[in-house]
């Protein structure tokens, strides 16, 4: 694959807010630890983090379909005892890099 290929593969960033029920633990396991499997499975980087008003909101980079299929799993999937209400998108935009290397639960 030729640089000018590789250069074509769009990357995308975008801010992410998850309203609902979606802090709750599942044994061991935050909705933190299910986004950041979710986003190492679909190869995005980024982090996540719960907040104080009972939200989980981060950044995911990546190239464009990767983050898209993050948005959709974000939106209506979540972690298994999530109950999504909506979840808002914002600054999204194309990148020339990455600014991270893997996926983090931040807190």
């Amino acid at each position: 694959m030729s640089a000018v290929t590789k250069a074509s593969a769009a990357l995308k960033s975008v801010d992410y807010e998850v309203f609902g029920r979606v802090q709750g633990k599942d044994g061991l396991r935050s909705a933190g630890g299910y986004t950041e499997e979710e986003a190492r499975k679909l190869g995005v980087v980024g982090w996540v983090k719960n907040t104080s008003q009972g939200t989980v909101t981060g950044q995911v980079q990546g190239p464009e379909d990767k983050v898209n299929a993050m948005k959709s799993w974000l939106s209506k999937v979540g972690s298994p005892s999530s109950r999504i209400d909506r979840t808002s998108f914002s600054n999204e935009k194309e990148i020339s890099k990455l600014d991270f290397s893997g996926f983090s639960t931040r807190y």
